[in-house]
């Protein structure tokens, strides 16, 4: 084995450790929350570490197919964030996840009531 070799198996392994590393982390981050945007930035995550897997996979087999599942799922990844972020605006925030500083104790005027309904400012 050549050195050329022995860099670049030493180079993916670490990456292959590295990135499963990541990925542990970040499923964690997923299931632990607190809110619904945590969750769609893991889920993000998630899908950016598996596209890094299968590179590095791809390049230590040679097998170049998998540069093209990777391309395919990073278009997925990226539909499905635009997905989940359109479902978070749409769904707006509840009086119990708001901070305390933008709780308002009385009732909301007819202007915002409006702009949320799709109305006229």
């Amino acid at each position: 084995m050549s050195l050329p070799d022995q860099i670049e198996a030493f180079a993916t392994g670490f990456a292959l450790i590295t990135l499963s590393t990541a990925l542990l982390i970040t499923v964690w981050r997923i299931i632990r929350g607190p809110t619904l945007p945590d969750r769609v930035l893991g889920l993000d995550m998630l899908v950016a570490i598996a596209i890094g897997l299968i590179a590095v996979v791809a390049i230590r087999t040679g097998f170049n197919l998998y540069i093209d599942i990777a391309i395919a799922l990073g278009l997925v990844g990226f539909l499905a964030t635009v997905a989940f972020a359109r479902f978070v605006l749409a769904r707006g925030l509840s009086p119990e996840s708001a901070p305390e500083a933008t709780r308002v104790s009385t009732p909301r005027s007819n202007a915002v009531r409006r702009k949320h309904k799709g109305g006229r400012r």
